[in-house]
């Protein structure tokens, strides 16, 4: 039908609800360590691993033990996700729609593997995802490209036929890297424009239709 060979979704902000629940557990953390986040922090927050954020904190805390924040991190994050992650607006229509089309969807997150396997058991049980990957599958997360090249190679298909969703500076730069077509959903951060990304304002104005012309661009 087209040259949509799969659909790679981001998760937190992106399908589910958790970035504002993310900025949040490491409001908690950083509050702990005597720093008080304000925007100029959210580069380093949202859409970051948490090794990445951990390591902001301790540069503007002093903190010597960047392993036990980001045990902190994940720990606060996790009690949040556990309580409750919802979709975000126009995902669960796409979700079903390209379900019916029988369009391959693999989940490709920067959350650690206890996040995702919450949301993934919670708000995405209905999803059969052809797999999911979070930070622990890749040597190297986001902004890095290699959640998007490994997600390709596990389809076996060429990763330029993939159409990658998300939703910040980091994710897009990942999927973009690898060499996928991007739809960007923007949420907590603006997201640059570059050849190559599609931008939507919502979920809701998105269609199976939508991402083959992405796939064909």
């Amino acid at each position: 039908m087209s040259a949509l060979a799969a659909v790679l979704f981001d998760m937190d902000g992106t399908l589910v609800d958790t970035e504002v629940l993310w900025w949040h557990a490491t409001e908690e953390i950083a509050a702990r360590l005597g720093h008080r986040l304000t925007d100029a922090d959210a580069p380093e927050i949202v859409g970051r691993a948490v090794e990445d954020t951990a390591a902001h904190l301790v540069r503007v805390t002093g903190t010597p033990d960047a392993g036990e924040v980001a045990a902190a991190l994940t720990s606060a994050f996790f009690e949040r996700v556990e309580k409750g992650a919802p979709l975000r607006p126009g995902a669960g229509r796409l979700l079903a729609e390209l379900e019916w089309e029988s369009v391959p969807m693999a989940l490709v997150s920067a959350s650690p593997r206890l996040v995702v396997d919450s949301v993934v058991g919670g708000a995405l049980a209905h999803v059969p995802f052809a797999f999911t990957l979070s930070a622990d599958d890749t040597v190297r997360t986001k902004p890095h490209p290699d959640p998007y090249l490994s997600a390709a190679e596990r389809l076996g298909i060429p990763v330029k036929t993939c159409v990658a969703v998300e939703d910040s500076p980091d994710g897009a730069a990942s999927a973009h890297a690898a060499g996928c077509a991007v739809l960007v959903v923007p949420s907590l951060l603006p997201v640059p424009t570059a050849s190559g990304r599609t931008f939507a304002d919502s979920l809701e104005d998105v269609t199976s239709a939508v991402l083959r012309r992405c796939a064909e661009a």
